[in-house]
């Protein structure tokens, strides 16, 4: 059974990203996937040390969650991000865990399906919005879409239940991701995953 991973950035366990996230996660499992919500923001967890630790060991050298959803991450066939907006960011705790999951996780992501997900109660949304969409977009993973920018609006998850719209662009996102889990999932089956090139990096220390 195909699975998909929902990282809830917030320090709240069941506020309002959790309220958007949870919407997802019913879609997902009625579209017959697995669905873990994995609360993370509640959790010390400190940025990368560039120590280059991960890079022969093939893990964090900080053994906490993030090491933990590693393995669940090599695992599954997406991965969806909530956080909540902090100054037009999203949460910092939820910063450094995705630094440190992407870059020390040294397993292949390419064609895990990713989605982020944002909340805010006015503004700062769509800035947050592309900051998390970055980390798919560099491993190779394919964003999944939705009818509207994936966010709510909210300040309690009460204020989130009556944001009909941005609910409704939750489902939506959802529907769509299992969607092209399967479709990608069939088409590795009869093509292959398609090449990628690692050779080239720019460098250009003689100044020309």
């Amino acid at each position: 059974m195909a699975k998909v991973l929902l990282i809830n950035g917030s320090p709240k366990s069941e506020g309002c990203t959790y309220t958007a996230l949870n919407e997802m996660a019913k879609i997902f499992k009625s579209e017959g996937l697995e669905a873990e919500i994995i609360h993370i923001g509640n959790k010390e967890i400190r940025g990368c040390a560039a120590c280059g630790y991960c890079k022969k060991n093939g893990k964090c050298v900080f053994d906490d969650i993030v090491n933990e959803t590693a393995k669940k991450f090599e695992d599954a066939d997406g991965l969806v991000v909530g956080s909540p907006v902090y100054y037009a960011s999203p949460n910092g705790t939820l910063i450094s865990f995705l630094d440190r999951l992407f870059y020390s996780a040294t397993f292949s992501k390419h064609m895990k399906v990713g989605a982020s997900v944002v909340n805010c109660r006015r503004g700062g949304n769509t800035a947050s919005f592309d900051v998390l969409n970055k980390y798919f977009q560099i491993s190779g993973m394919p964003v999944a879409p939705s009818t509207y920018w994936n966010m709510t609006h909210g300040f309690t998850p009460e204020d989130v239940q009556k944001d009909k719209e941005g609910l409704q662009t939750m489902r939506n996102l959802a529907r769509n991701m299992a969607f092209m889990i399967k479709a990608i999932k069939d088409a590795k089956e009869k093509y292959g995953l398609p090449e990628v090139e690692r050779v080239s990096m720019t460098s250009f220390p003689d100044g020309k």
